[in-house]
């Protein structure tokens, strides 16, 4: 099944001790690339989130934004007044060194990791609780990459389509187009009052026909486009072998432009080289 990368899920858990809120977003990325906001109390949990997120998803730039606020019944504030004095040591190093340096309010030094502890919160449970909430929120954003991966497997399967009439309609056109290009020959040479040799004309023809000739290039787009949608169906991430298809498929149209004799493949070619381009724009979004 194919997945987006981009995503959203936000979540909240409430209990006698506070609650947690818990956001997580995602957005296209070459690579995964998690970033973590957590309280202090709660720093330790993000190696699990972490590995939960690499056993989940394989691309896309992450943020995860947990928050907790206790519940004023369930709190009790003590200032761990060691932390406080190493922390007065190193302020008044700095000021020595950098007499100017603008010194933290005391607010500012509540602040500091390590310095307002909190006693009477049973951590273990609000840990648990906020593993539980990364779970719940991990599952809800996958599920919205799935909805919004159905939605763009669907775009470009219609472009796929699309494709596949434009190459069509070139390969029905082309003993036309080949026939036109004689004719066009005869009457030059008519003009010009030359008298061709017919086996010199045929062999005119023969290598205008080669010139001009795409069905090479016809069948190895019918055969990228079958690719596309064979890795559409695919399990796990595919997001990097479109992007390469569409390469190959924009490879194809570029030359099918180069050997256009006619305004009607001229057209053709830039048909299938906007249908490409709009596949890539989505592609871009798929892990």
């Amino acid at each position: 099944m194919v997945h987006s990368m981009t995503a959203f899920s936000r979540q909240e858990h409430e209990a006698d001790w506070g609650s947690l809120q818990l956001e997580l977003r995602s957005v296209n990325q070459r690579y995964l690339e998690p970033h973590f906001r957590l309280p202090e109390s709660l720093r330790d949990l993000e190696p699990a989130f972490r590995e939960a997120l690499r056993n989940r998803i394989a691309r896309g730039k992450l943020e995860c934004n947990l928050r907790f606020e206790p519940s004023e019944a369930s709190e009790t504030l003590t200032v761990n007044a060691e932390r406080l004095k190493a922390l007065s040591g190193a302020l008044k190093e700095v000021r020595t060194a950098l007499p100017e340096a603008p010194m933290p309010n005391a607010l500012a030094l509540l602040d500091h990791p390590g310095v307002l502890q909190s006693s009477g919160l049973d951590m273990d449970a609000i840990k648990q609780a906020a593993t539980d909430l990364f779970k719940q929120s991990l599952n809800d954003l996958i599920e919205g990459r799935q909805r919004e991966g159905q939605r763009l497997k669907e775009l470009i399967e219609e472009r796929l389509s699309a494709i596949s009439e434009v190459v069509a309609e070139v390969r029905a056109r082309m003993p036309e187009i080949l026939e036109r290009q004689r004719k066009q020959l005869e009457e030059k040479l008519e003009v010009l009052s030359v008298e061709l040799d017919p086996q010199r004309l045929e062999a005119e023809v023969v290598l205008m026909a080669q010139k001009a000739d795409v069905a090479e290039e016809l069948d190895r787009l019918d055969t990228h486009v079958a690719e596309v949608a064979r890795q559409l169906k695919q399990k796990g991430p595919v997001g990097r072998r479109l992007d390469f298809l569409m390469q190959e498929l924009n490879r194809e149209a570029n030359t099918l432009s180069s050997k256009s004799v006619v305004a009607d493949t001229t057209r053709c070619a830039v048909e299938l080289k906007v249908l490409i381009e709009q596949m890539r724009e989505q592609i871009q979004n798929i892990e």
